[in-house]
């Protein structure tokens, strides 16, 4: 009794340490304590046949080998480390077993329901962006929005009753809105052309339904456009960014980002099989724009301090090259694959859509609590249709006997 009072104790403190700043420190080794306690070692044979474990501890152990031919002297930024972040995957899903699953689901939904709280109070009281309390960025929290946003999309299309159908469709459009009136475009678009992907994956078969929605979501998205100062504000910064471009001055949104991944394309093609090393982006970057072009980004360190590429696969590539690129693909499909074993490959499928798109723009997967949100939600998706599963084989056995008998 008091291990399981622990374990449940471990659990419910990662949950809501979760939307902590640097809330590893803290969580994981309690966690990983309760793991221990639960048997997770006799339990980790198991769990290496899960594919998304071991497409996390392939990523990690590229990264570590990467170290090998790395030169990232004098930086201490460490922005890689956060891909080690996703081992906490390993002893929260050993640890959800039927027992503690909707202890912990109740935990984590009355979390998010506090953090999106804590932001819609922040931005209607002084308009700011993000959660300023928690340390979260406006790119965080977008994030975090988006990720409910598709999770509710897909309960309104799984339920079957129409009360529950209503219920996810308001609590889908609501986030939305909240999405909308933050300043991330890139996660915004990555939302709205996931959770169409979604919907056709979800209504493909029913051709009138599918139309009706995507209709309906489109004009609910011309009415948030319309009447949310933010994105007009974005969408004239983004105008007058390109007119910047046009110019030759690269110190805004639009200019940092293709100048970075100009650089970084270029230092791929010098590295291509197995990249700059572990942890050498960013000071690849600040070295190499003094000549690269003769110097056109040299001035960029200024406008914004280097510590990634802004988009996933090119942060991956300068890491490992074509090492780092296939470890990485690696690592979307099993997650995928998790999904569909456990028979939620269109959740899967949406969720993986969402990561790949939310990467085009910025380092994604280094985010502080979006890539560990999805880990938990992941976790609690196939762990409880792994107990429907099992309840299911339980039921079909006590039928069969009792025919038998």
């Amino acid at each position: 009794m008091q291990r399981e009072i622990f374990i449940r104790f471990a659990l419910l403190f990662f949950c809501l340490m979760l939307w902590v700043k640097n809330f590893t420190y803290l969580s994981f080794p309690i966690l990983v304590l309760a793991w221990f306690l639960d048997g997770g070692l006799k339990k980790f044979k198991r769990l290496l046949h899960e594919p998304l474990v071991q497409a996390i501890l392939i990523l990690c152990l590229a990264l570590a080998a990467g170290l090998l031919w790395s030169d990232f002297s004098g930086d201490n930024r460490l922005k890689w480390m956060k891909y080690f972040v996703l081992l906490i995957y390993i002893p929260f899903f050993s640890l959800l077993n039927a027992a503690r699953l909707q202890f912990v689901f109740v935990t984590l939904l009355t979390g998010y329901a506090c953090v999106v709280s804590i932001g819609v109070h922040q931005w209607l009281l002084t308009g700011a962006q993000g959660i300023t309390l928690l340390n979260i960025s406006y790119l965080g929290f977008s994030a975090i929005l988006g990720i409910g946003v598709v999770v509710a999309v897909y309960f309104a299309g799984a339920s079957r009753a129409v009360l529950f159908r209503v219920l996810f469709w308001v609590i889908a459009f609501l986030l939305f809105f909240i999405q909308f009136n933050q300043s991330a475009r890139g996660l915004l678009i990555a939302t709205l052309i996931t959770v169409s992907f979604l919907i056709f994956l979800q209504y493909r078969i029913n051709v009138k339904k599918y139309l009706m929605l995507m209709t309906s979501i489109m004009l609910v998205c011309i009415i948030f456009a319309v009447n949310s100062s933010v994105f007009q504000h974005r969408i004239a910064q983004f105008k007058q960014d390109i007119v910047q471009l046009q110019q030759g001055n690269y110190k805004t949104s639009v200019g940092y980002r293709l100048a970075i991944w100009d650089v970084g394309l270029d230092g791929i093609s010098r590295q291509p099989l197995l990249g700059h090393g572990t942890g050498s982006p960013a000071s690849y970057f600040e070295s190499n724009i003094l000549t690269y072009k003769g110097g056109v980004y040299k001035e960029l360190p200024e406008f914004q301090d280097t510590s990634h590429f802004h988009n996933d696969w090119i942060e991956m590539g300068m890491h490992l090259g074509l090492l780092g690129l296939l470890v990485f693909a690696f690592l979307l499909w099993s997650w995928y694959r998790s999904f569909k074993i456990s028979g939620l490959s269109i959740f899967g499928a949406a969720l993986m859509v969402f990561v790949f798109l939310a990467g085009l723009t910025d380092t994604f997967m280094l985010y502080n609590r979006a890539p560990v949100l999805l880990l938990v939600v992941t976790a609690m998706f196939v762990s409880w249709q792994n107990k429907m599963k099992i309840d299911a084989d339980k039921l079909k056995s006590t039928v069969h006997t009792t025919l038998i008998v």
